[in-house]
């Protein structure tokens, strides 16, 4: 039962992800990690038919591979999380939730600019 949720919940990330390359306003490669993450826990033939696809060829192979990602992705994905970061912290009233948000903020563009390289865009779509 849990493999099957694992799965499901790949299948869901990887059909949002396919969505975010349409939409800019979806994050494509988080998603699809996600999905990578649930296909691996899930089952190791979905997890090879995931890693055979075009869309993890293209959106999430070179990354995993070479830790790098192009400036729109990095982009993309900083907005969308500060989106996601910045709700819980105008609404809480806590200091503490607050501080601890901040900082999250913080260490994530110092990981994003520091520790993953920023590369052109490559001719696969990275």
């Amino acid at each position: 039962m849990k493999k099957m949720i694992y799965i499901l919940l790949g299948l869901l990330f990887m059909g949002i992800g396919i969505v975010g390359i349409v939409l800019p306003l979806i994050p494509t490669t988080p998603l699809l990690l996600l999905a990578s993450f649930f296909f691996v826990r899930g089952s190791e033939r979905f997890e090879v038919w995931f890693k055979s696809t075009s869309v993890y060829k293209k959106h999430l192979e070179g990354f995993i591979r070479h830790r790098s990602m192009t400036l729109r992705q990095k982009v993309t994905l900083l907005i969308f999380s500060d989106i996601m970061i910045l709700i819980p912290l105008i609404l809480s009233d806590s200091l503490i939730v607050k501080v601890i948000l901040s900082l999250i903020i913080v260490y994530k563009y110092y990981y994003f600019i520091f520790m993953i390289r920023t590369v052109a865009v490559r001719g696969d779509g990275q």
